[in-house]
């Protein structure tokens, strides 16, 4: 579903800011010559494949967790109270994880994040063995899973720009759409293959997908950052320094360093200033608004069009089947992107998108059989994927790398905010009237969006400009000036 979305050192002053040493791929684009591909790239390789591995476990269970609830208690609503469980997990650490990753060891985060996930989901496997899950218990594991989670979504797109050269950002968006939209094609029959053989198959699944996202990270030899080749190696020895209130300006760790970054102050002043810089910029204001309403209501649609799929008479392998239909269309729409962005301009590509979804909403409605259903969102989905590479590859573009962690946390956060609203409303609507009037009200709520982005025309100038020729956004004087006292 989209998630337009649909993926954040404590920063000094950029003369002064270490650089990691210039990789091939960076020398060649100061030398004017195209980069290497990247699937030569050995460090992006590694990434792509590890959390490739993740996001196919990820679908195993995400289509599990609503057929198990709607198995074991027959209630639209509750299956939408694990959904919402995630997506607060999440929200709660987005800010928190966008700050650290700014600050500390970004490798870190993401390796101890899924290692978190991973034992979240192989407790809940065995729990669904015994027999012993519960709503309450599932829901509760579901928010710690979304809360590691968080931390590493905040280390994501800062980490991803020191593994590609800046040119290939959006190449390397679309790629990793593509990727995802393929494994989740793959994930959903195998998970409800999986779940129709055994309920904990799927989860036990995921468990181990988790242990490759891990191992991905690990294989990646670049510095991630913050800072340079020195900033990742030395940042022990600067957290110590900071603990004897030495070095203020490096003491990330550090209960009585001097400097205003340090401790609890520096993480909320950092929040603060990626906060900051989003309400400065038209564009990225108007996207997280904009997108904050457009993932409730397509997570409430994925809710419903699981329970339209068994209304319609399918079981559990014909909903994993259905969502892979769709889920084609999502690769389609990822190998399309790039050759699309260089022939319409990039508002079009979101107006056309979000009208072609709006319809889809009252055709999934009233077609009558499953394989309907997954006809028409597969067309949807060719060209929804586009709209997030659109999204995500000109907010790369417009946010400078010292602030990218902190502003992706924000952004973040803000497109969050209400997803979790959007399980919990479809199902009460589902449950009170029927699940094709509840996905005819989410239909007159994405009419209303695609409507506005008519009307914010000046707000989204940025957008008729060609990606490449887009200059990254200037951060106040004030603002700077704040981060180096």
């Amino acid at each position: 579903m989209p998630h337009a979305e649909p993926q954040p050192t404590a920063v000094r002053e950029p003369a002064a800011r270490e650089e990691p040493t210039a990789s091939p791929e960076e020398a060649a684009s100061r030398e004017g010559a195209a980069p290497p591909s990247l699937w030569r790239n050995r460090d992006y390789m590694a990434w792509w494949t590890g959390n490739g591995l993740s996001v196919l476990g990820n679908s195993v269970s995400s289509i599990s967790y609503p057929l198990l609830v709607l198995a074991t208690t027959g209630s639209v609503a509750r299956a939408g109270v694990i959904t919402a469980a995630t997506m607060l997990g999440s929200l709660l650490t987005t800010l928190l994880g966008g700050a650290l990753a700014d600050r500390v060891s970004r490798r870190a985060i993401l390796l101890c994040s899924p290692l978190v996930q991973a034992l979240v989901l192989g407790t809940i496997a065995l729990l669904v063995r015994s027999g012993e899950v519960s709503v309450p218990l599932l829901a509760a594991a579901a928010a710690v899973s979304g809360m590691a989670s968080g931390l590493a979504m905040g280390a994501m797109t800062p980490a991803l720009r020191r593994i590609v050269p800046r040119e290939q950002v959006g190449a390397a968006t679309a790629q990793g759409l593509g990727r995802d939209m393929t494994a989740q094609l793959v994930g959903s029959p195998l998970g409800g293959l999986l779940f129709s053989v055994s309920r904990w198959f799927p989860f036990a699944a995921d468990a181990v997908s988790y242990l490759f996202a891990a191992l991905g990270v690990a294989l990646v030899r670049k510095p991630l950052g913050p800072g340079g080749e020195a900033g990742e190696a030395g940042e022990a020895d600067k957290g110590k320094k900071g603990k004897d209130g030495k070095d203020g300006k490096d003491g990330k760790d550090g209960k009585d360093g001097k400097d205003g970054k340090d401790g609890k102050d520096g993480l909320f002043a950092d929040m603060a200033a990626g906060l900051r810089l989003v309400r400065s910029h038209p564009y990225l204001r108007f996207t997280v608004v904009w997108g904050a309403l457009l993932n409730a209501v397509a997570q409430g649609f994925f809710l419903l069009f699981v329970a339209l799929v068994k209304h319609r008479g399918g079981g559990p392998a014909t909903v994993g089947l259905v969502n892979s239909m769709a889920l084609a269309g999502g690769v389609l729409g990822a190998i399309a992107g790039p050759l699309v962005l260089k022939r319409m301009r990039a508002r079009r590509v979101v107006i056309v998108a979000l009208w072609v979804f709006v319809e889809s909403f009252a055709v999934v409605a009233f077609v009558p059989e499953p394989w309907q259903i997954g006809c028409v969102l597969l067309v949807a989905m060719t060209t929804m994927v586009p709209l997030n590479v659109v999204l995500e590859s000109y907010e790369v573009r417009l946010v400078p790398d010292e602030y990218s962690g902190r502003v992706a946390a924000v952004t973040r956060f803000g497109m969050q905010a209400l997803q979790w609203t959007g399980p919990l409303a479809a199902g009460f609507l589902a449950d009170a009237f029927d699940v094709p009037g509840a996905i005819l009200a989410l239909m007159v709520v994405m009419a209303g969006l695609a409507v506005s982005l008519h009307l914010s025309r000046p707000t989204l100038a940025v957008l008729d400009r060609p990606l490449d020729e887009v200059e990254e956004m200037t951060v106040p004087e004030a603002e700077r000036r704040s981060r180096t006292r």
